[in-house]
């Protein structure tokens, strides 16, 4: 199958038809689950990982395009995605900030906790200056590691969007700090 085959597939599920969805199925699952494997090193969570990436793609084939990226590419990256996400579940999140730095260093003395902890209330104030999605942005990208896109995707904003928030938040989190 070429990569206008798969490109036109693609097109036709952005449309919701059902047979060219199963025919996409029939001709990509078995390379993207190949990377879901690679990557998870886990049979049984990269067969869930693919159930995961199908629905994306169904939901998502309509921000396809053609002339930015090969289909097939388009759809390992889908996969690639998923699988890093499922790797990023996988750690505990930290529910507040403090909580981050208790896992930086366990190993910590008193005297070094106690200024943690009131470095980590500082910034915990600064935080509350920011916008509320800006300091969810901010919490998510740095504390649970989302990328960019998915920050971007999450807030339903644009790439360069997303990069300028949290560009402008440290920046005043920075200036806050520094009082």
């Amino acid at each position: 199958m070429t990569g206008n085959d798969i490109s036109y597939l693609i097109g036709r599920v952005s449309l919701k038809d059902r047979k060219a969805f199963s025919a996409l199925y029939e001709k990509s699952a078995s390379k993207l689950f190949g990377i879901c494997v690679r990557i998870l090193k886990d049979r049984g969570e990269a067969e869930e990982a693919l159930q995961d990436v199908y629905v994306k793609i169904w939901q998502r084939a309509d921000r396809y395009v053609e002339s930015e990226t090969s289909p097939m590419a388009w759809l390992a990256a889908i996969a690639r995605n998923q699988s890093i996400d499922r790797i990023r579940a996988r750690r505990p999140v930290a529910t507040d900030i403090d909580a981050a730095y208790d896992i930086a260093d366990p190993l910590a003395n008193p005297e070094e906790d106690a200024v943690l902890r009131s470095e980590g209330r500082r910034i915990d104030n600064c935080m509350d200056e920011l916008e509320a999605e800006r300091a969810s942005a901010v919490r998510r990208a740095y504390i649970e590691g989302l990328s960019y896109e998915e920050l971007a995707e999450i807030h339903g904003v644009p790439l360069n969007t997303m990069r300028t928030w949290l560009r402008r938040s440290l920046l005043k989190l920075r200036e806050c700090m520094s009082r």
